[in-house]
């Protein structure tokens, strides 16, 4: 267990920024459940859902950022957990691109690989592991979400997106497993102690040129989007 509470290149919890958010949200002073409730919270809702420039970066990148989607987020999560002493690892998936339509569009959703590389976070409370994923999309943005699709009484498909349950995805945590884009799941890669050690292993494959179109074009263009169902006033 203590190589699930271990820091790495991805999980610098050590770093300044996210000491003093620790230290500022007195998290090390919560009991276990309340600890991983509210880094949950924090993570899902006060970091906004959106692409950042790669799946792998740092934590303390991330919350710089102040947005981040499955991979991202994640690494955070981790980071978070492991500093007030939460054992997590991270389980790998690809997922079907139709989960971004909406998000992304046009010739760049053709161009997109088939499968995405995704992700979720393990935690072991309790004497059990918990799987969680909900804290990917921010409550305000799924809240916009299913407004512009009130009409979806079941599934959903797209915007970032993947439930059997539009209206009522379990996303909170309350000592059970969470989830928003599972439905969308094509590959297991398994689970690993680190998301470097993920990432080392199974990387987006796309070519030089996709990278560099999604680094500097695409991803504005996704955030725009994201940030588009933000701002509809329904």
């Amino acid at each position: 267990m203590e190589e699930l509470l271990e820091k790495t290149v991805l999980l610098d919890f050590e770093n300044k920024g996210i000491t003093n958010l620790i230290e500022n949200k007195q998290w090390k002073n919560l009991d276990e459940k309340e600890k991983i409730r509210q880094i949950y919270d924090f993570v899902r809702d006060e970091i906004k859902f959106g692409y950042n420039v790669d799946d792998a970066i740092p934590a303390s990148i991330v919350l710089k950022d102040g947005y981040g989607q499955c991979n991202t987020k994640g690494i955070l999560f981790m980071a978070l957990l492991r500093a007030v002493k939460i054992p997590c690892r991270i389980h790998g998936f690809t997922i079907d691109k139709i989960l971004q339509k909406g998000a992304l569009k046009g010739i760049y959703y053709k161009l997109s690989p088939k499968e995405i590389v995704h992700s979720w976070i393990e935690i072991y409370h309790k004497d059990r592991w918990y799987n969680l994923e909900g804290f990917i999309l921010d409550k305000f943005y799924l809240n916009k979400l299913q407004k512009k699709f009130s009409d979806c009484n079941t599934g959903f498909c797209g915007y970032g997106v993947s439930v059997k349950d539009f209206k009522n995805p379990p996303i909170d945590w309350n000592e059970n497993d969470t989830y928003i884009q599972s439905e969308g799941i094509v590959q297991d890669f398994g689970v690993f102690n680190t998301p470097d050690e993920l990432f080392a292993k199974h990387y987006q494959n796309i070519s030089s040129l996709k990278k560099y179109l999604f680094r500097n074009i695409i991803r504005h263009l996704m955030n725009k989007n994201v940030n588009k169902i933000r701002k509809l006033n329904v």
